[in-house]
């Protein structure tokens, strides 16, 4: 595919997800992305394959929050990379805003997404949503 026609395919994806739609997103990974979220802290991991990224990040993510809308602003396609300026809008069940800004790197070929960069203010995401659970970094650790 062109870099036209994965930056067409993100802004779908990305367009579904901030309607509440993940299915085109879950759809176009690839069995076995990898999504990694950089830093230095606690959620600071790269997660392996399609079940673990909805399942240990997405899924625990979720578990939250009460309402979640990840909102793009900017798409810039280069080959096979397509980069997604996006903002979020947030809130946990106890009420506090998550606002985070995010700077997200996707490599598609073949039209599946078979990685994911996470770049985002870390500081923001300790204070608000926590340490990751080590539970869960030990459990991924055993099982790959």
């Amino acid at each position: 595919m062109s870099a036209a026609e994965n930056k067409k395919l993100m802004e779908r994806i990305v367009a579904d997800v901030a309607a509440g739609d993940r299915t085109s997103f879950a759809d176009a990974l690839a069995d076995d992305v990898t999504m990694t979220v950089t830093g230095q802290y606690s959620w600071s991991q790269t997660f392996h394959g399609k079940e673990s990224v909805m399942r240990d990040l997405h899924g625990y993510v979720s578990s939250l929050l009460k309402h979640r809308r990840t909102v793009p602003f900017r798409f810039i396609a280069d080959d096979e990379w397509v980069v997604v300026e996006a903002r979020g809008d947030m809130v946990t069940h106890a009420g506090e805003r998550y606002d985070n800004h995010y700077c997200l790197l996707y490599r598609i070929e073949n039209g599946k997404i078979r990685e994911i960069r996470e770049y985002q203010d870390s500081t923001l995401c300790e204070r608000v949503l926590g340490p990751f659970p080590k539970e869960s970094v030990k459990a991924r650790k055993l099982a790959g």
